[in-house]
């Protein structure tokens, strides 16, 4: 199963965890917990927001508003045998909330 844009997740149920630097080690997401495995490869990149659509404003000095931050991580629930899912994690400019913005079981 993928979620995509064209099919949004819920993300209210959304929680990750991060460590100290901002690389997400757990995600809370539909009532379980995913640990993501650290023996993968992440993937960090940052978009841009089309602020131009959103006819946000804001004052000098307010900071990025344009920069959407995106972490691509493999996680599985622990203590089990669940496979690898490959979680695409999305934070907004200036926002603390994680967006799901898709699953991806390899199937």
């Amino acid at each position: 199963m993928t979620i995509s844009p064209e099919a949004p997740a819920r993300t209210h149920d959304l929680q990750v965890r991060t460590d100290p630097a901002g690389t997400p080690l757990a995600i809370r997401h539909d009532g379980q917990i995913w640990l993501v495995d650290p023996a993968t490869d992440t993937q960090h990149w940052y978009g841009r927001d089309a602020w131009w659509d959103t006819r946000r404003t804001a004052a000098v000095g307010s900071g990025d508003l344009v920069s959407v931050e995106y972490w691509r991580v493999q996680a599985q629930i622990p203590g089990t045998n669940s496979p690898l899912r490959t979680f695409t994690l999305r934070r907004q400019p200036l926002a603390t909330q994680w967006l799901l913005e898709s699953i991806d079981d390899g199937s």
